[in-house]
């Protein structure tokens, strides 16, 4: 998988919430790797799921300390994948040097737990030069599972002329469809757009209309956010997204939205909103053609609103991204 994808298998993927990962394993698909994560009092850990045994996956066993028992023979493994226990061996019998399974980095950070399937580049996930704000209220949305090939997934999101139809009533409205022009900048390896005006009837869930300025950001091929500042005022939102691509052709978004204003509404009101905004997303990226996304920009045709989309092809390219790409 490695040789397939060198870019992708040195990135960290996020494969669950903090909150939603307690005292039993769970099983996790990064670019096709299978693996059991699990948490012990040294942190999080993920192994391949599958016992060296009798191939049952680890994920079906359970935590015991800091080892993953298997559910089937109970053999121990420890936090680097060595089995340090087998139950019907003699007390004292060696343990064959063979008994082990692959481990993978893993870690927690902004309340998500990452994986890299390869070596990582970074020593913690990239969502940003600031990461989240403490001045800020955060909600996290979904995680959300997707029909569709990761960078599809996050070129939508990429995408501000979909807005006016695709969420028209909420995020865009049809009789105010222009783009005005805008360029799109690298800065310390990451890319930022100018600013993009955009009226909204409905921005956030809060069911009033203003007008907004969208900036987006791209840190890796899959982590990207984009800034709304709301004309008139001091409001800011940062919406956070990250894909982790399961196979070619189905993928998981994460979501974090942080904000400076209304802080004492409940997060039920943006994630609700936002569950409304992903199930329209939903039926546009699981029903493109080609299924994986097009690297030739002579394959589709693109105006200048489509510059940002533009650029994170080529960037896609330009780095050697080939899982989900055609």
């Amino acid at each position: 998988m490695q040789e397939m994808d060198p870019v992708l298998s040195a990135l960290w993927h996020p494969v669950a919430l903090s909150s939603s990962l307690g005292d039993q394993p769970i099983s996790v698909e990064v670019l096709g790797v299978r693996a059991a994560v699990f948490r012990t009092a040294r942190g999080v850990h993920a192994l391949r799921d599958l016992c060296i045994h009798r191939g049952v996956p680890l994920s079906l066993g359970k935590v015991k300390g800091d080892r993953l028992v298997c559910a089937y023979h109970g053999w121990c493994y420890d936090s680097d994948g060595k089995c340090v226990h087998i139950p019907s061996l003699p007390e004292g019998a060696a343990i064959p040097s063979k008994a082990k399974t692959v481990s993978y980095a893993c870690q927690e950070a902004y309340g998500i737990v990452w994986m890299c399937v390869g070596e990582p580049i970074d020593p913690v996930p990239t969502i940003g030069t600031e990461g989240l704000r403490a001045d800020f209220a955060q909600v996290y949305m979904g995680p959300y599972e997707v029909a569709a090939a990761a960078p599809r997934v996050v070129e939508n999101f990429l995408d501000v002329s979909h807005l006016m139809y695709v969420h028209e009533g909420l995020l865009g409205d049809s009789e105010h469809a222009e783009i005005n022009d805008y360029r799109v900048h690298e800065i310390n390896g990451a890319l930022r757009t100018d600013e993009i005006e955009v009226y909204q009837p409905d921005p956030d869930g809060r069911g009033f209309g203003v007008t907004t300025f969208y900036t987006y950001h791209i840190y890796h091929p899959m982590s990207v956010s984009l800034t709304k500042r709301i004309q008139g005022s001091e409001d800011v939102f940062h919406l956070y997204l990250f894909v982790l691509p399961h196979s070619k052709e189905k993928s998981t978004a994460f979501m974090i939205m942080e904000r400076n204003y209304a802080l004492d509404e409940p997060n039920e009101t943006f994630v609700s909103f936002q569950d409304i905004l992903l199930e329209q997303d939903r039926l546009i990226v699981e029903n493109q053609k080609p299924e994986l996304l097009p690297l030739d920009l002579q394959a589709e045709l693109h105006l200048r609103c489509d510059r940002l989309s533009i650029a994170y092809r080529k960037l896609l390219q330009n780095v050697g991204v080939t899982f989900g790409t055609a």
